[in-house]
């Protein structure tokens, strides 16, 4: 194999799914929903509600909701804004959200920061040259909940390296997304992500997601997807959802 495809693959395979525009904005009055629910081969299972508004040509309004079969419920409301003038082939956002979590009987606060890096394939080197184009993106949060009264039993569910504890919302916990996302036909899209994590309760992980998303009538768009561990806890899963974008 050339040398250069042999590049591409490799590319490929270490960058990995997500529908949201990442440090691109919406633009003014546009909208984006996603409904996508989750599972592994331990019967974990998540469902959610992912939403972005184009306020103005630099602000993004978003809107997380979340529910998992362990128990836990989580609503996030956050503000995303543009650091550039979309001049140029970078773009930078930095964001910053607030919420409540919902588990065991409590419901307690949860905040986020994060930062986001893009640019399109046509100006990256070599890359450049895939048809069809694509986007490259790297994305951080940074994520404080309160104290949940279900926290001794947590700890036991971390020294017994259970699965389940992957789908339950740590006190802290820092994230890193490496994103490539790839146009290989009309209608077509793969997301395929890096997902760093770091936990206060589990330590360090990563995964590798991938996801084919194709379109359907109008704005309508769905997604497949696996995501597989490459370390700390957590399954195999699959992913499936639905998109709207108009």
């Amino acid at each position: 194999m050339p040398r250069p495809a042999c590049c591409l693959v490799v590319l490929f395979m270490l960058f990995a799914s997500a529908g949201s525009a990442g440090p691109w904005p919406r633009e003014p009055k546009g909208v984006f929903l996603s409904l996508s629910a989750e599972g592994d081969r331990d019967g974990n299972s998540h469902a959610g509600l992912y939403a972005e508004y184009g306020l103005t040509p630099r602000n993004t309004l978003g809107f997380e909701f979340g529910r998992g079969n362990t128990g836990e419920t989580r609503a996030l409301i956050w503000m995303q804004r543009a650091l550039d003038r979309s001049e140029g082939a970078d773009r930078w956002a930095v964001s910053l959200g607030i919420g409540a979590i919902q588990r065991d009987g409590s419901i307690l606060p949860v905040g986020q920061i994060g930062a986001g890096w893009g640019r399109g394939l046509d100006a990256v080197p070599v890359l450049k040259a895939i048809p069809g184009g694509g986007w490259l993106a790297a994305e951080g949060r940074v994520r404080i909940a309160g104290a949940m009264k279900d926290g001794p039993a947590v700890h036991e569910l971390a020294a017994s390296e259970a699965d389940a504890l992957a789908w339950l919302t740590p006190e802290f916990e820092t994230k890193a997304e490496l994103t490539l996302g790839l146009r290989p036909a009309s209608g077509v899209m793969l997301v395929n992500q890096l997902r760093l994590e770091q936990r206060d309760d589990t330590g360090f992980s990563s995964k590798f997601a991938s996801s084919i998303v194709r379109d359907l009538s109008g704005p309508a768009k769905v997604e497949l997807g696996v995501i597989a561990p490459l370390s700390g806890p957590g399954s195999p899963a699959l992913k499936i959802g639905s998109w709207l974008e108009f």
